[in-house]
């Protein structure tokens, strides 16, 4: 398992590969009188991981981030990545095939308008972009004196030798316990939502349709949705769109009673009989596929754009997913403790490689016994691999842990009751001042969060500079957004809500969202510290409005050996000591006799 884990995509990022394939494909555009093609990572209901077959962009490319596009003309080609991946992707891509974009700076549409000739046809495919993806394309375009041109096949695929099957991973139930609420009244919600003025509603995102029909799957790595679409009428029975072979008796049974079970290949041809129909039909223009929006419209139909209504209340977790999420975040401490103390031990003889820290914190997971995946690829990056904020360890690039470096891991667990995501920065040996310094800005930036009270309605992007205040003042910043939105065991990255400059979703209670700022020092080392929050009530004597507050479910120490306490202020230190205190207190019970041993001296007052 963990062999196939770590050379997965060694073979296609070979840069040896990349011109012959971006050859046959410039071929295969010029055979179908396209000029261009655009390939994005991005599999048909947009998500953030996708299956073995929707990796198209690390086929062509090598790059294996999570996040990117390429632009492929005749004369030139560019992949276009964000701040996470910019160390990653000159490491992965050819340069003499592929220059290197940043995805927010400089963005695909702002490339298209500088490098499209006028007159070109730009090829894209309409189910790998959402219809505001498609938009903004088409407007470059024509700002180019081009045009953008949907095709009905991929054409990498015609290209792509031994390209993997669809998933068929089973669909199992999810049990009422931790669900908190039954699919009817699910249902009731969303359709009280939708109000007289909608007809239908499209289900597009496998993370809606997985909560509101209260079902998991296994199509995609780490993250248990099923890949289905669904439709939501205001009055009647919904549709979802599932391959039959991934449904056993009792779930079959348990849906049926929901919903009307089609294939997938009758979502297209029910699509044009709902604008056939004439009804207004709901989509969300930034996570619905352009193919949606497109065969409803061109059959006739109305479309009526909105925010999809089951992302924020699936955002918002409810008693029995906030208890869960405790639970699973005292389970995955006590198996992270259990790592850190054997980290501890291990690391200084300088025999410890990433791999197998990987391999061992995973194993410290599996041993609770109730573990169902990790949540996403382990990041464990030694000395200068830290500072690639997304690295991902294979054999090939495989470090040996030495003394003097810092060891960032950030890993997450999949359990039924709750999603983790933890990151700690961990000395090896004795950390230079510097390390010291910016460790503590990092956690300054932190505790600034965690402690943070704020008025209902605050958005993330209001909270954002908190972490960021410390490393602003030393002219030091991160990549990044600080916080994201966690799934109750579905995605790890879950919206609406983020802390994030562009984090615009109100913070409700009940959202549970990491808190990570970090810095990264390119070719030397990398910090972050990430725990999950929840937003809860402030209790503010005297308040004149609603305040909230987060609470931290993470449970696990922070290296002291890392603090400069000189920089801290009274309240930081009190808020680390409870922090420890409260660690130590909840874990001794959870932990064997020698990591509880260790857990007494990480977990010490900080001037002790």
């Amino acid at each position: 398992m963990f062999e196939a884990r770590f050379q997965s995509f060694d073979d296609r990022s070979a840069r040896g590969e990349t011109a012959p394939r971006l050859a046959a494909l410039r071929a295969e555009l010029k055979r179908r009188g396209l000029d261009g093609f655009i390939v994005p990572r991005a599999d048909r209901y947009q998500n953030e991981y996708v299956p073995p077959c929707a990796e198209r962009l690390a086929w062509l490319t090598g790059f294996t981030g999570s996040a990117g596009v390429a632009i492929v003309l005749a004369g030139r080609a560019a992949i276009f990545v964000d701040g996470r991946y910019m160390v990653q992707v000159r490491e992965e891509v050819d340069s003499a095939a592929f220059t290197v974009e940043h995805l927010v700076e400089h963005p695909p549409p702002a490339w298209i308008e500088e490098h499209l000739p006028a007159g070109a046809k730009l090829g894209y495919s309409p189910w790998l972009h959402t219809v505001d993806g498609a938009e903004r394309l088409a407007k470059a375009c024509a700002a180019a004196g081009s045009s953008l041109v949907a095709v009905a096949d991929n054409p990498l695929d015609a290209q792509w030798k031994g390209r993997p099957q669809p998933p068929l991973g089973p669909v199992a139930l999810h049990d009422l316990r931790y669900a908190g609420e039954d699919a009817t009244a699910k249902l009731a919600r969303v359709r009280e939502a939708l109000g007289k003025r909608v007809d239908t509603l499209i289900v597009s995102e496998p993370q809606g349709v997985s909560w509101l029909f209260n079902i998991r799957g296994s199509d995609v790595p780490h993250t248990p949705v099923v890949l289905a679409s669904a439709t939501v009428p205001h009055s009647g029975r919904p549709a979802i769109y599932v391959d039959p072979r991934k449904l056993d008796g009792a779930v079959r049974a348990r849906l049926e009673a929901l919903a009307d079970l089609r294939a997938p290949a009758d979502f297209e041809r029910d699509l044009a009989a709902l604008g056939k129909a004439g009804g207004a039909v709901m989509l969300d223009p930034a996570i619905c596929p352009d193919a949606i929006a497109r065969l409803i419209t061109e059959s006739g139909g109305k479309v009526v754009r909105g925010a999809d209504p089951i992302a924020p209340m699936k955002a918002v977790k409810n008693a029995a997913e906030i208890a869960g999420a405790r639970a699973a975040a005292e389970r995955d401490g006590a198996a992270v403790t259990r790592f850190l103390a054997w980290f501890d031990r291990e690391a200084p003889a300088g025999k410890l490689t990433e791999i197998e820290a990987v391999e061992a914190l995973e194993s410290f997971r599996r041993d609770t016994g109730l573990l169902k995946d990790i949540s996403f690829s382990t990041i464990a990056g030694a000395g200068p691999d830290g500072a690639i904020v997304h690295y991902r360890v294979t054999r090939k690039t495989n470090r040996r842990i030495a003394a003097g470096e810092l060891f960032l891991i950030d890993s997450g667990g999949q359990y039924e009751d709750g999603t983790t995501d933890i990151t700690r920065t961990l000395a090896v040996g004795a950390p230079s001042a510097e390390m010291r310094k910016n460790f503590t800005l990092v956690l300054k930036g932190h505790i600034a969060v965690a402690r943070a009270v704020f008025p209902d309605g605050t958005t993330g992007a209001q909270l954002d500079s908190l972490a960021r205040q410390f490393l602003w003042r030393d002219g030091l910043d991160f990549d990044h957004g600080t916080g994201h939105g966690v799934g109750s065991y579905l995605s790890v990255h879950e919206g609406p809500a983020r802390i994030a400059k562009l984090g615009t979703a109100p913070l409700k209670r009940g959202m549970i969202l990491s808190n990570e700022p970090g810095y990264y020092r390119a070719g030397a080392y990398g910090i972050r510290i990430e725990n999950l929050i929840l937003v809860t009530e402030a209790a503010v004597a005297g308040a004149e409005k609603p305040l909230n507050a987060f609470e931290t479910l993470t449970l696990a120490p922070i290296d002291r050996r890392l603090v400069d306490p000189a920089l801290l202020t009274g309240e930081e230190t009190a808020w680390l000591d409870a922090y420890h205190a409260r660690v130590r207190d909840t874990l001794a019970a959870l932990v064997d006799a020698q990591t509880r041993a260790w857990l007494s001296g990480a977990c010490a007052p900080l001037k002790s």
